[in-house]
């Protein structure tokens, strides 16, 4: 049975015990699960969209980076460009947000080139996708070190390894293919036709008279009009959520992208958000932080990021988007039965 190794810390303000149980849990994959390391890892991170307050700070990786380096493997970040406005979605932009967060120990690189336009096709065969587009500068690599936050998502429900996978590795066009037909809809009782969704939308797809309106001709699904909405006048649409095809494309996609790959995944439940760190405003968290998990396994250690804070919360505080666990085990990218270790002394 896949493990997950976890280790317990109660709160973000201790970043020199975050750092210990991350670079122990890294010694612990690679010792007891037999994880041979490559010369070269890259480390995929997000970078946090510029006003973001709450994405996990790169000084909570030094533990894993003087790790690499104590064994003379050299690392960089790497992390590519989104599909929405904002400052992350160009080479140039995406560069000078990541000096202005603090990732400046080691090198940043931007796997799908200065706007989104370089990508391999990796072929997967699955319902959904014959073959995804996948960052090139990730393509290339057999190994990385996915480093995941986990929290909330406006559309996914969650994120964690498998939306790092997914969305964090693809090039822009495989992250429109991943939203494509999740179009949502406005409710005109709560929209305040503050044109906070319109100046969001990167694709023009809103016009505000006395209410918001989406143009489905135009509309890509990337919910950011979602994220941008204050009033919780945006949902998914209920075609998307019965069909439940955007869980499905990301799965694949998170499939494609680990495909050939001997990753390691390690995942910090610190600043539990009801939404992404794509989102550039201050959030506050929603739940205690956890601490840090580790596994082989993308889909086993999202599946005990959820467990482990159903049990400390002691109700469901993420509840949407636990079917994207289902489909990708059933495509084989891992599988939700796990042993939970916890380490208990660093």
């Amino acid at each position: 049975m896949t493990k997950v190794y976890f280790k317990a810390i109660d709160s973000y303000s201790k970043t020199k015990e975050i750092n210990a149980a991350a670079a122990a849990l890294l010694q612990i994959i690679e010792e007891k699960e037999l994880v041979a390391l490559n010369k070269f890892i890259p480390l995929k991170v997000h970078l946090g969209e510029k006003g973001n307050t709450t994405f996990i700070h790169p000084k909570n990786f030094d533990g894993i980076i003087d790790y690499l380096k104590q064994k003379d493997i050299e690392t960089a970040f790497i992390e590519t460009n989104v599909l929405y406005k904002g400052q992350r979605n160009t080479m140039e932009n995406h560069l000078r947000v990541a000096k202005e967060h603090g990732f400046t120990r080691i090198p940043v690189i931007i796997g799908d080139g200065e706007a989104g336009e370089d990508y391999e096709l990796v072929q997967i065969n699955k319902k959904n996708f014959d073959y995804c587009k996948i960052a090139k500068a990730v393509a290339k690599e057999k190994q990385i070190i996915v480093l995941s936050h986990f929290k909330g998502h406006a559309l996914a429900g969650f994120g964690g390894a498998i939306k790092q996978l997914a969305m964090g590795c693809a090039s822009k066009g495989g992250k429109l293919a991943q939203h494509s037909n999740s179009i949502p809809k406005i409710s005109s009782l709560k929209c305040k036709a503050c044109k906070a969704c319109a100046v969001k939308c990167p694709e023009n797809a809103i016009t505000v008279d006395k209410k918001a309106k989406i143009d489905k001709h135009k509309c890509v699904g990337c919910a950011s009009c979602m994220a941008a909405c204050q009033y919780g006048a945006i949902s998914n649409s209920w075609l998307a959520s019965l069909t439940r095809s955007f869980n499905e494309r990301l799965a694949e996609y998170a499939y494609g992208a680990a495909k050939d790959k001997n990753n390691i995944y390690i995942t910090f439940a610190f600043n539990i958000t009801k939404n992404c760190d794509c989102e550039g405003h201050p959030m506050k968290p929603i739940a205690k932080d956890l601490g840090v998990f580790a596994s082989t396994d993308p889909v086993a250690i999202d599946q005990a990021c959820l467990d482990v804070l159903d049990k400390i919360e002691g109700r469901k505080v993420l509840t949407r988007g636990r079917y994207t666990l289902d489909y990708a085990e059933n495509i084989g990218l891992g599988s939700r039965k796990y042993e939970l270790v916890e380490i208990q002394n660093i």
